[in-house]
């Protein structure tokens, strides 16, 4: 069958300590009948006139509760470069020769720091007390002042997403395969230190500026904690904070004017409060439903890519890991469909979030072994065509996956089957993921432990949707 990929995280990370520094050179595009096409907004990421917001997340993909400092967390940085140059002769503008370049940012100050209570345009009044509802509609407010009209359809932003994983099961803030349930517990299988464990991180901007001798160098950032209980100058980075056990967050984004792509550089830390926590880079759906939400989203894929025809490329370079329980994706594709294969509706308890991804830490082992068989998925399908059982152990590729996990409402599964985690999305959802091996080479993807890991960047070419028709996802 086809499948429609709502959702193209370009990687994201589970770590202690990670540094990361990710440059995209043309991240997806689909099979056209003269060729292939870009399936987003600013192929390459060369645009100067950057588009990027970023949102955030507790464990079930809602927000919850507002952190302080921070509103409602949907910021964007969007804005346009002018130049001020060619106005000198006709405006006699002798300012113009000494800052060459104008920009003209889109979102102001007071809109990114909007929190429910205060007003916008388009504002649903259900949804002006409702933090949920509001991040869902502010995101969609700062999407159509971020818009660029393009064919066959406008784009938005990059979307950069946080989120933490902590969980209060005594609060029943999360539902469980989309089913509301009551207070539970206590349950070690979700850190939490107690009440307020699922708090908002805060979430600093440094706009887009013209920097260097110059002024042709242009630079922005996002950073901040969920640590709120801590008085720290975040400002500096990680420097004069590093030997504190504090949670932290940064992306920083630079191009110059004119040549080349943007550089993204991400940073991610844990703490001993906040163990768990995810930093992607998404090129989300501009308009409907985005893998993982039940929220329309905007963002930068104004096609939706359908396997088997699309590739990604993205260029990675992988500064530090952050250990044995880092997980570290090169791609994570997300996508929406019904057991039945039905599109989903926003009908959270028959639509299933689908996630195929490819772990490149090293350190990460196989969890499918012969004797731990429902942790692997059912089939495995070879380029050619071929069709394996798990339970042929002489052909079987076991060591090529991860982990596999079956959604929730699943009513026909192979025995023996692993159910996925039930609360970490508003709706059940099934996980594949795989790691380096040579079965993938095929697609384009690593093929031994360590390829695209530290010390080895490099420019992938990733054939997302040929590989993605061949993965086992469940469907009745």
């Amino acid at each position: 069958m086809e499948r429609q990929w709502a959702n193209l995280c370009c990687h994201s990370l589970l770590a202690f300590f990670i540094f990361v520094f990710f440059c995209d050179e043309a991240l997806s595009s689909v099979r056209a009948e003269d060729g292939y096409i870009s399936a987003v907004g600013d192929p390459g990421m060369r645009r100067d006139g950057l588009r990027v917001a970023i949102e955030s997340w507790n464990q079930c993909n809602e927000v919850g509760e507002e952190a302080p400092l921070t509103g409602s967390p949907r910021i964007a940085d969007c804005f346009d470069v002018y130049r001020a140059s060619s106005l000198s002769k006709e405006t006699n503008c002798s300012l113009c020769d000494t800052i060459p370049y104008l920009l003209v940012h889109r979102v102001t100050p007071e809109e990114n720091k909007l929190r429910t209570g205060e007003h916008f345009l388009g504002l649903p009044s259900d949804a002006l007390f409702n933090a949920d509802l509001y991040a869902a509609e502010k995101e969609l407010y700062l999407g159509f002042k971020c818009q660029v009209e393009d064919f066959p359809n406008p784009w938005q932003f990059w979307m950069i997403m946080l989120k933490s994983g902590n969980m209060d099961t005594f609060a029943a803030r999360c539902p469980k395969n989309g089913v509301k349930v009551g207070p539970f517990g206590p349950d070690n299988g979700f850190p939490c230190f107690g009440q307020g464990c699922m708090n908002q991180p805060s979430i600093f901007h440094d706009y887009t500026k013209l920097e260097g001798p110059n002024r042709t160098t242009l630079k922005g950032r996002f950073f901040g904690s969920w640590d709120s209980d801590v008085n720290y100058d975040l400002s500096g980075g990680l420097a004069r904070n590093v030997s504190d056990n504090i949670s932290y967050h940064s992306v920083t984004w630079e191009k110059e004017i004119g040549k080349g792509s943007w550089v993204f550089h991400h940073v991610l830390r844990t703490s001993f409060k906040y163990p768990w926590l995810m930093l992607y880079l998404r090129s989300d759906a501009t308009q409907g439903f985005s893998g993982g939400y039940h929220y329309p989203t905007r963002g930068m894929s104004k096609i939706i890519p359908e396997s088997p025809n699309f590739k990604v490329r993205l260029t990675l370079n992988v500064i530090q890991g952050g250990g044995p329980n880092s997980q570290f994706y090169l791609t994570d594709i997300g996508s929406c469909w019904k057991n039945d294969g039905r599109p989903c509706d926003g009908d959270v308890t028959s639509d299933v979030t689908r996630y195929s991804e490819m772990i490149i830490n090293p350190n990460m082992a196989s969890w499918c072994r012969p004797d731990n068989l429902g942790l692997c998925p059912p089939l495995h399908t070879f380029p050619n065509g071929t069709v394996v059982h798990r339970n042929d152990t002489s052909r079987f590729p076991y060591s090529a996956y991860h982990m596999y996990c079956s959604p929730g409402n699943a009513q026909h599964l192979e025995v023996p089957s692993s159910l996925c985690d039930p609360y970490s999305n508003p709706q059940p959802q099934e996980i594949l993921q795989i790691l380096p091996h040579p079965v993938w080479g095929d697609y384009g993807y690593p093929t031994r432990q360590g390829e695209g890991w530290i010390g080895d960047p490099r420019t992938w070419e990733l054939d997302v949707g040929r590989l993605s028709q061949s993965l086992y996802f469940y469907q009745v």
